[in-house]
């Protein structure tokens, strides 16, 4: 069963879930497939189909990721914001305080999350050029875009992380990822959601960022 929402209230309310995510009740084998189903029917540069999404589950295993989550988190890597981007990330106050609350109760509630949703592509980036890193994450974007949006209007909640890019290489050892031919683009928590009124999210004015003709 699917939520009552139009194509724009679809788009316009799928958020980054990390608080009202539901860590009592198990996620349907069937509507995890529904949304891979969903998902591998994005758009693809050169019809290159090299999509894969690793769902864990299983309660051992969903432990041993959860506790490499925490590491890969707690390594803070990642380049700070560049001074730029602050006005925007501080645009609406108390914003960036409700992220920061949302990251540290799922950094302590990672473990009880009833299922990860790792998407995965088949190519490495590292030292890529520009051309193939578009090429690449231009592939696996999209799909894991569908995937959330069906996860949405099925009840469920995600939010695309990179806490996994520290311990890539550990991660994928844990399940059985060849690392050097497949690159775990994001590690995606999924849940039913806490409710399902979600709203529109308050972003910065249109005229931020359109740009007609040049820049």
């Amino acid at each position: 069963m699917t939520l009552d929402l139009t194509p724009d209230e679809l788009l316009s309310t799928t958020r980054a879930v990390r608080k009202r995510l539901d860590l009592t009740r198990p996620v349907p084998r069937e509507l995890i497939e529904q949304c891979v189903d969903l998902a591998t029917q994005a758009p693809t540069g050169r019809n290159r189909q090299r999509w894969h999404f690793l769902v864990v589950t299983e309660e051992a295993q969903r432990q041993v990721v959860a506790d490499i989550f925490r590491r890969a988190l707690a390594t803070g890597g990642g380049r700070p914001p560049h001074e730029r981007d602050l006005p925007r990330m501080y645009a609406h106050p108390g914003s960036m305080e409700r992220i920061a609350d949302g990251l540290r109760h799922l950094y302590d509630n990672i473990h009880r999350v009833p299922a990860f949703v790792i998407p995965a592509v088949e190519g490495r980036t590292d030292g890529a050029s520009v051309l193939d890193q578009s090429m690449t994450w231009g592939s696996i974007l999209p799909a894991v875009w569908s995937f959330m949006l069906a996860a949405r209007a099925r009840g469920l909640g995600t939010v695309w992380t990179t806490a996994q890019a520290p311990l890539e290489r550990e991660l994928s050892k844990a399940l059985g990822v060849p690392y050097h031919e497949v690159m775990l683009a994001a590690f995606t928590p999924l849940a039913f959601t806490v409710g399902t009124d979600f709203k529109p999210a308050r972003r910065i004015p249109r005229e931020q960022v359109l740009h007609w003709q040049r820049w």
